[in-house]
């Protein structure tokens, strides 16, 4: 399946590196010898160097991840990328001085993380709703990095559903020990 490339989007292709450049940032990513890339009249296509001598299901495996990065960094640099996350308990708090985030998630310290440039971060905290953070980049992998690690602090748990949430999750409850001793 070919790469259709948007208007303002720029690819170049390099010693088996492809960068993409576009409105939202600039990425790159290097790409195994055994996959051709091939850049025409605003599409991009993969294909398997049959030469090669890495075995023919590794250059299968090869040319899906490929496509598939190539293809999260052209949305990412031309659309970008957000991730919304809700903390659910009582006193858990959110705030952030630029890209340094603090938490307060019910242990006897606050939790600072410092997230990378090429994240922008909000945080609210309203009256009656839960304490709010959206990340957005371009970068998909660092996104969900950095989302795992947030959610990482506190784990949703399934008897009371408190923990850090991606929003609109649903977390699967259990009831307790009272439902299973009838």
């Amino acid at each position: 399946m070919p790469i259709n490339i948007p208007s303002g989007v720029t690819v170049t292709l390099k010693d088996n590196v492809v960068t993409v450049k576009g409105p939202k940032g600039e990425l790159s990513q290097s790409v195994d010898p055994s996959i051709i890339v091939s850049v025409e009249d605003g599409s991009m296509s993969f294909s398997i160097d049959e030469k090669s001598e890495v075995p023919q299901k590794q250059k299968q495996a090869f040319h899906g991840l490929y496509r598939a990065l190539v293809n999260n960094m052209v949305v990412g640099v031309s659309q970008g990328y957000k991730k919304e996350m809700e903390l659910v308990g009582v006193g858990f708090r959110v705030s952030n001085q630029g890209n340094l985030i603090e938490f307060s998630l019910g242990y006897t310290h606050p939790i600072f993380i410092q997230l990378p440039a090429e994240i922008k971060v909000e945080t609210k905290t309203e009256r009656n709703k839960n304490p709010y953070i959206c990340l957005e980049s371009c970068d998909k992998q660092l996104l969900g990095l950095v989302c795992a690690k947030i959610r990482s602090f506190r784990k949703p748990e399934p008897y009371k559903g408190k923990g850090v949430l991606f929003l609109g999750e649903q977390i699967r409850r259990k009831s307790g020990k009272a439902a299973g001793a009838k």
